[in-house]
């Protein structure tokens, strides 16, 4: 195979991948018997930065070097398993998904058949209450543990993949990883959301179960046009959260004392102030207009089912004090809190 590929456009983006993902690469032309200085020359990589563990490259580096070395080597695994998956093996799983009805059952299939194509490691969905996890295990009768940049490959490539299926950005609570926190450990709040522990038994990404009921939004066309260009996916952040709005009041249901400002709030959802604000403004909403909704809805049934005072109410919503409570009590209902619960 000798694909034909265009040297990388320069890109003004911030350089926060490790090097380390480049030197796995690397170490698959190795084992193989390739030369990599194609890929690195095209990808923008200077050979002599490879083995430096502090250097970083930007995403675009990242998605060019990786779609190169794919074709090149023939392996859409760049190398992780005992066995390479050839040009076209991921593309089949996401086929095999296509058709589910969910996102939960998108994801089962996915991890069902990824058997098919390497038994180094298995993949799993499991729900526990309000949280899923994708679980990663590794073969323990293989010799050696998978590396860290086939753990962190497979996971990005499936959520990503699941971003994409529901049109979604799909945020993590958590992720944890069996091998000891690397040099290079802050690259992984780039990487994934929420915190992130090491040394556990097995890998995992976590996140809120309400996506899995997501109902898939793509079709056969786009996954033809996805699969010509599916490496983004993997590489960059989706945008869209489909379920944002729904996060948002819950979390200022649940934790109003700990939610009483965008960066507060922000924080709480692993965002900046900026995205929060962006993201709902992408699915037609304010936070002011939420947060309006929320704590009327909230003071109406404290003021309907409980006899605490005014002052209790404003603070159990909250509010700071309770004129401005008031305030925006009478601007909701036209009525101040006394008025309206002694009419209910």
């Amino acid at each position: 195979m000798s694909p034909s590929v265009s040297p990388m456009k320069a890109k003004p983006l911030t350089a926060q991948t490790p090097m380390a993902f480049v030197l796995a690469m690397v170490e698959a032309y190795e084992r193989r018997g390739i030369d990599p200085s194609r890929a690195l020359k095209l990808a923008q990589i200077a050979p002599d930065q490879v083995h430096k563990r502090q250097a970083r490259i930007t995403a675009a580096q990242m998605e060019a070097i990786s779609d190169i070395a794919m074709r090149e080597l023939d392996d859409e695994a760049l190398g992780c398993f005992t066995r390479a998956l050839p040009w076209g093996s991921y593309g089949m799983l996401a086929r095999a998904s296509l058709s589910s009805p969910t996102l939960g059952l998108a994801l089962k299939r996915w991890c069902r058949h990824h058997a098919l194509l390497t038994d180094d490691i298995g993949l799993s969905v499991e729900v526990q209450g309000d949280v899923a996890r994708i679980k990663l295990l590794a073969n323990t009768a293989l010799p050696q543990l998978p590396s860290e940049f086939c753990v962190i490959s497979v996971l990005r490539n499936i959520l990503g993949f699941a971003c994409w299926l529901v049109d979604s950005r799909i945020p993590l609570l958590g992720a944890q990883f069996p091998f000891e926190a690397p040099e290079h450990v802050a690259s992984y709040r780039v990487l994934f959301d929420g915190p992130t522990t090491f040394s556990e038994p097995h890998a995992a990404i976590a996140l809120d179960a309400r996506y899995l009921a997501l109902p898939i939004k793509r079709d056969e066309v786009a996954m033809n046009q996805m699969l010509q260009h599916a490496l983004p996916l993997t590489v960059h952040a989706y945008r869209r959260d489909r379920l944002l709005v729904q996060r948002v009041r819950q979390t200022l249901s649940t934790q109003p004392e700990q939610s009483r400002n965008a960066n507060d709030l922000a924080a709480l959802l692993n965002l900046s102030p900026r995205s929060l604000h962006r993201q709902l403004q992408d699915e037609g909403a304010t936070l002011q207009a939420i947060k309006d909704q929320v704590r009327q809805e909230r003071a109406m049934a404290l003021l309907q089912r409980s006899q605490r005072p005014i002052k209790q109410v404003a603070q159990a919503v909250g509010f700071r004090n309770e004129k401005s409570f008031i305030r925006a009590f009478k601007g909701w209902t036209g009525l101040s809190p006394g008025e309206w619960r002694n009419k209910t």
